[in-house]
Formats: C-alpha cells, sequence, structure tokens
C-alpha cells in the first residue's frame, strides 16, 4: 500500500525533540507514574510502563532515575497524582489537533491549552470533534533505503495490519495497539530497526501547508509542545517552509 510523504516531518519532529531533551524527560516521567499506578510497578506485567521505561531508555534517562520514579509511582515513595486528559482543536488551515496532557490540575490545564490555541490562530474544539480524523494504533517507521519485502513478511506474520511504502522510501508497518510490543520484538529480533516505534494517533488524512501558513502552523504546535502538562501532540498537517 502506497502512503504521503512524512520522512522530512518525522526527521523534523525528532530535531525539535532533541532540543527539549528536559522537557521530553518531564513526559516520559509522567507517563511512567500514570502506567504504574495504573497496573503495578512490575514492567513484565504492565505493557504500558514497559512502554514508558523503553521511551526512559531511548531519551538515555539513567536506570536508577526510572527505578526512583517506578518505585515513587508504585506507592513505594509519595507523589503527585495526575490525571489524563485530551483536548481537540483546529489549527491553520483547518489542520486537526490533538493534545494529551497529564495535569494535577485541570483547571489550569484547559485555561493554558485554551489561550494557545486562540492566541496562535487556532480553535479549540469539543470532546471527538477532531478524534474521528485519527487512529489510534502501533507505528513503525523504517528509513528509506529498508527492505519493504523483508518488513512486510516479518510484520504481518508478528500481527501488523498494514505495511505502507511511502512516497519517500520510507516503509511504515501498522498494528493495533494491543500487539504494538509482540510485532516490535519481532521486527528487532530480525534486524530491522525502526527510526519510530510508538503507539500514536496517526491522521488519517493530511493537509498540506506551506510559507507563512505552515510556519503559522509550527508556531502554534510549539507553544501547545512547551505547556508544561503536555504530552503529547498529533496533528495532520504537513508543513513545507
Amino acid at each position: 500500500m502506497a502512503g504521503h510523504s512524512k520522512w522530512a516531518n518525522i526527521q523534523h519532529r525528532k530535531g525539535r525533540q532533541d532540543e527539549k531533551r528536559g522537557k521530553i524527560w518531564t513526559r516520559v516521567i509522567r507517563e511512567i507514574t500514570v502506567a504504574a499506578r495504573q497496573a503495578g510497578g512490575d514492567p513484565a506485567m504492565n505493557p504500558r510502563l514497559r512502554l514508558a521505561i523503553d521511551k526512559a531508555k531511548a531519551c538515555n534517562m539513567p536506570a536508577d532515575r526510572i527505578k526512583y520514579n517506578v518505585e515513587k509511582a508504585s506507592g513505594t515513595l509519595e507523589g503527585l497524582s495526575y490525571e489524563e486528559i485530551r483536548y481537540e482543536g483546529y489549527g491553520i488551515g483547518g489542520a486537526a489537533i490533538i493534545v494529551d496532557c497529564m495535569t494535577d490540575n485541570r483547571v489550569r490545564t484547559v485555561a493554558e491549552v485554551r489561550h494557545a490555541f486562540s492566541k496562535y490562530g487556532g480553535n479549540m474544539g469539543t470532546e471527538g470533534s477532531v478524534a474521528f480524523q485519527f487512529k489510534h494504533c502501533g507505528q513503525f517507521v523504517f528509513a528509506p533505503g529498508t527492505s519493504e519485502d523483508k518488513v512486510m513478511e516479518v510484520a504481518l506474520e508478528a500481527g501488523a495490519e498494514d505495511v505502507v511504502s511511502d512516497d519517500d522510501g520510507a516503509v511504515e508497518v501498522l498494528c493495533a495497539p494491543p500487539d504494538f510490543e509482540r510485532v516490535k520484538i519481532a521486527l528487532e529480533s530480525s534486524g530491522l530497526k525502526p527510526e519510530v516505534a510508538e503507539v500514536t494517533m496517526r491522521a488519517e488524512n493530511t493537509v498540506e501547508l506551506t510559507g507563512e501558513d505552515a510556519q503559522r502552523m509550527q508556531k502554534l504546535l510549539d507553544i501547545i509542545e512547551d505547556l508544561d502538562d503536555t504530552q503529547a501532540v498529533f496533528h495532520n498537517a504537513v508543513m513545507n517552509e
């Protein structure tokens, strides 16, 4: 199956994340906290916690800090209580945006997200206003030049739903969220290392933005991503500045 070009956008996103390493650590710690409190501190029995720990290792968080936060969240140590909230809205050119937050103060968070949307050219919507434009799935993206045949053989055997060949040569594997870990292990065991491996909200369609509109959209996304309570931002914009 053919798909849109997304390699440049993925590299762009990773570059921006690398610039915000401290912020990423904060988000990963929150994810570890919520995962451990929901289903315990044993990664062998808690898939969400395993994924959060993998994220922590990928961004070079020290093992002792990971252990400390798991213990803290499991009740061994005292800590804050976070709740998960999702906000939806529209950006420049009608592009759809989903904002996942973890917060200890819902009133503060909704005010900050709404302010970011309204000040930088977006519109905050109601629950469900844009979520239908995204698919909750496991996603693996391999760099251009990776053997699509090998990826397809391994991924489909492991239970993946689809393998997508993008316009720029990247190969993308999609699976149901519960199958994420099984597919990940199968791919890596076969020597296939993805550049991106995550459970995400994948846009079903895209909105192309260029020039000033692309710059305005990137500014809006940056502001939202920089909010203290933001965990993840998903959107369907393809920006060509």
